[in-house]
């Protein structure tokens, strides 16, 4: 059996083709419009099979109809993880079509941040080689030059690109 698909839904253009480079054919980037139903079949078609998990990470800023469209591309007996921040900042809550969830035996699981145990868990992806830590550009910085550190993530962040700072 080969690897997952993953869908990749984004606004950003670049950043998707970045990751369709960095990950190659299983990553299915998908361009959002903005129209909430347009976006939904547009990631159902760019998914080679019926898609078994939803994983959304969004920030608070990300409107709730957004991972609406995400959420309801999930096959029935899917898996929906709530994991972002949408609806945080006030506005509309999520409105799930309930009678959708109950006839597809949907199941929802919400999350505030990483269960207590996300670190070891993260160790043993990397340790079974399922983490690809090459993907990152870490810049280095020991103990002395902590300020330093926190200036250049302040100024340097972006996808793949980290800060760490080294006993």
């Amino acid at each position: 059996m080969g690897a997952a698909a993953v869908v990749a839904p984004g606004r950003n253009e670049a950043m998707l083709a970045e990751l369709r480079a960095r990950f190659g054919p299983r990553v299915h980037p998908v361009r959002l419009s903005g129209n909430e139903t347009e976006d939904r079949e547009r990631m159902i078609s760019a998914s080679p099979a019926p898609i078994d998990c939803v994983f959304d990470i969004m920030p608070p800023s990300v409107a709730t109809n957004v991972v609406r469209a995400a959420l309801m591309t999930v096959r029935p007996y899917g898996r929906v993880v709530l994991m972002g921040g949408v609806g945080m900042l006030g506005g509309a809550g999520l409105e799930l079509p309930y009678p959708w969830i109950m006839r597809n035996c949907i199941t929802i699981h919400g999350v505030w941040m990483c269960p207590p145990n996300a670190a070891t868990k993260l160790v043993g992806l990397i340790k079974a080689g399922l983490l690809d830590l090459g993907q990152f550009e870490p810049t280095c910085f020991d103990l002395d030059h902590i300020n330093d550190a926190v200036a250049h993530a302040a100024t340097h962040g972006r996808p793949f690109k980290i800060t760490v700072i080294r006993p």
